[in-house]
């Protein structure tokens, strides 16, 4: 499946659509209260090549419940678009099963667009618990995780050890060695995803907390952004495109295009989701077997992520919620999720995975990972996500691109986050 370029393509979108039945008594309300035939699964898209086979097993054993799949775009903003769109037109909607992102579930739950699911049907126990959290609304389960996501730091091993220094823990010796050490190698320094679309509220965000800040409080009740924390995480990205540390072109960059600049090998630093170590660590990588990923840095220690991944859902107007809820059990199994990792490079929700010694040594991050998933922060929580998170990727892009001071950003952000609170 097609890692979703938003929150750390963190991001991947998943519908189940009803095709070629009409069900009979089925009701909104809790899933699995009755309803069964085949569903369409719309994604959007499949780089590794790992779902065709999950779906393919579940189709053998599931002959009345087959699933066909259908792409929907490959950005998370069109994909999201297109689902709301969809979603908004009730029972005329094609989607019922939907994989949304994990800071999705709140505005979808308010809308009354998602049912409340039964948490004794899924193995919520066995899930790393923050990952649990994403997917409640006002005190009730409206999903179920399914991948989840931290940032993560990937780094040259190759270049740092010639240079003789380990891998950075703060904000200080990321800018030294970035500024210091990258040139020395012909390399830019530092990267993440700056583009204005979800990915630079992601990038803004961790910055925010990684210096102690909020940005919204009260599942977006209260603005809290207007703070010295706040002024020093954006500060300190304003900084490094400024001193040219972070190169212009990461202006550009969202999750595919920084990917490929650090395994092209053109950089000594990248904030990436684990999916770029995977594919920086593979055949045909310029920088394969000399790749590495620590935690992401903070002004005096390790950083926060933001909790990044989806969670499956379930359309309040489904018409058979028994196969969605049956086939949401399906991906959520230890066995499924395994594949997940193995076969889609995408961090599994069950934590029992993060211990196994076999996939920790094809996947050597995978401790570093579980550490960045279970000390994650989620994006800012609000029924109005989608308004929050245009106002705070134009807002800080502008910061930036020098277009205004990290100080007037901040005020400027306080602001218009006030504005869409009080709509």
């Amino acid at each position: 499946m097609r890692w979703m370029r938003a929150a750390g393509r963190g991001l991947l979108v998943l519908a189940v659509v009803l095709s070629g039945y009409v069900a009979s008594g089925a009701r909104a309300g809790e899933a699995g209260t009755g309803g069964r035939g085949p569903l369409t699964l719309a994604t959007a898209g499949d780089l590794t090549g790992y779902l065709g086979p999950l779906l393919r097993g579940w189709n053998r054993t599931h002959p009345g419940e087959k699933v066909t799949l259908v792409e929907l775009p490959d950005s998370a903003d069109e994909t999201y678009a297109q689902m709301t769109t969809d979603l908004r037109g009730g029972d005329r909607g094609r989607f019922d099963v939907l994989n949304i992102d994990v800071n999705w579930t709140a505005e979808f739950a308010a809308a009354g667009w998602i049912r409340p699911l039964p948490g004794d049907r899924f193995p919520l126990d066995a899930f790393l618990k923050p990952v649990v959290r994403t997917a409640r609304y006002d005190g009730r389960l409206y999903a179920v995780p399914y991948v989840t996501n931290a940032g993560l730091l990937l780094y040259r091993k190759d270049v740092l050890a010639k240079a003789g220094v380990p891998p950075p823990r703060t904000w200080a010796e990321l800018e030294r060695d970035a500024k210091t050490i990258a040139p020395r190698y012909g390399l830019d320094g530092y990267a993440g995803q700056f583009l204005p679309y979800e990915g630079l509220t992601v990038n803004a965000a961790e910055a925010v907390y990684s210096a102690g800040g909020t940005i919204l409080g009260d599942e977006g009740a209260r603005v809290t952004v207007d703070s010295d924390a706040a002024r020093e995480g954006i500060g300190f990205l304003a900084r490094g495109l400024r001193e040219g540390w972070i190169p212009k072109a990461a202006l550009t960059y969202k999750e595919e295009e920084s990917k490929e600049a650090f395994r092209d090998g053109r950089l000594l630093f990248l904030r990436n989701w684990p999916y770029a170590y995977a594919a920086a660590s593979a055949r045909g990588s310029k920088v394969a077997g000399r790749v590495g990923a620590v935690p992401l840095p903070g002004p005096d220690g390790p950083g926060k992520s933001v909790l990044g991944g989806s969670n499956l859902a379930v359309n309040t107007h489904a018409r058979h919620p028994d196969s969605a809820a049956r086939l949401i059990a399906y991906l959520t199994s230890e066995r499924v999720q395994r594949q997940v990792l193995t076969r889609g490079a995408l961090p599994p929700v069950r934590a029992a995975l993060y211990d196994d010694p076999a996939l920790i040594a094809r996947f050597p991050y995978l401790p570093t990972l579980r550490a960045a998933v279970l000390s994650a922060e989620p994006r800012p929580t609000s029924p109005h996500y989608d308004q929050v998170s245009l106002v705070v990727q134009a807002v800080v892009h502008d910061a930036l691109t020098g277009r205004q001071t990290p100080s007037a950003a901040v005020r400027r952000l306080a602001r218009e986050l006030d504005a869409v609170a009080d709509r």
